[in-house]
């Protein structure tokens, strides 16, 4: 028991700068992600036919389309283009390495997830509202300012929570495909170094599991406190849980 403590003990330490570089991916991806995805919902609800459908393709197939696949497919591509264009320009380092690639195919790929929740809250906005906001005299981008977004963004939020974490999780794939470069090993690879030493999978991929569970419970919990600050004009609205029901 001594010994299975002091092993729980050791990985918590060696897998916590691990988990920063799954935090870094998820960090870096999601604010662009989340700009990206505003115009996307709009292009997609755009009444001209070109944009809708050029955005309604982008979202179908990075939807459509596994998350590790498009790590694969995206990292050829850059390969592919590295002798004629990135070298040449001098910015093969940057354009090849994982911490920028990882988070540029994160932002692809939450673009789309993100684009369809938010074009979903932008469909449930009163129409009332609008119609009143147009009576008023409002300009398209005041209506937009002032009624469309709040909405879109209460509606949204829950589901947008989930979304961050699942890319939170998604990370756990990503060096999975790109090369790891000198110690920077997530936690997936670090755990699966220490197995390569004693094969005891379940306590190395457990303390994993535990680093991205703790992060996600952080996750839901900030994201809960948004989601508050965002209803606060509707006390008696469900708040949004950010624990397990079974802690509370």
């Amino acid at each position: 028991m001594n010994e299975l403590l002091a092993l729980v003990l050791s990985d918590l330490q060696l897998l916590a700068k691990p988990s920063l570089f799954n935090l870094y991916f998820a960090v870096a991806s999601i604010p662009a992600g989340f700009v990206f995805a505003v115009f996307m919902a709009l292009g997609k609800a755009s009444r001209n036919r070109l944009v809708a459908a050029l955005c309604r393709g982008y979202v179908y197939a990075f939807r459509g389309s596994p998350f590790f696949i498009q790590l694969f497919m995206f990292y050829s591509l850059a390969l592919a283009f590295n002798m004629t264009l990135w070298k040449p320009l001098g910015i093969d380092w940057l354009v090849l390495h994982p911490l920028f690639l990882g988070p540029a195919i994160l932002t692809l790929n939450t673009t789309a997830y993100t684009a369809e929740i938010f074009h979903g809250a932008l469909m449930a906005v009163p129409r009332g509202e609008l119609e009143a906001a147009r009576a008023y005299g409002m300009t398209p981008l005041q209506q937009f300012r002032s009624v469309t977004w709040p909405h879109l963004i209460r509606i949204a939020w829950p589901a947008y929570t989930n979304e961050v974490v699942f890319l939170f999780h998604a990370t756990a794939l990503i060096y999975f495909t790109l090369p790891v470069i000198d110690d920077q090993k997530d936690l997936m690879n670090k755990a699966g170094e220490l197995f390569e030493r004693d094969y005891n999978a379940f306590v190395h991929f457990s303390v994993a599991a535990l680093y991205f569970l703790a992060i996600s419970v952080v996750i839901f919990f900030v994201f809960g406190l948004v989601y508050r600050r965002l209803m606060r004009h509707m006390p008696q609205a469900q708040r949004l849980r950010f624990l397990p029901r079974w802690l509370g």
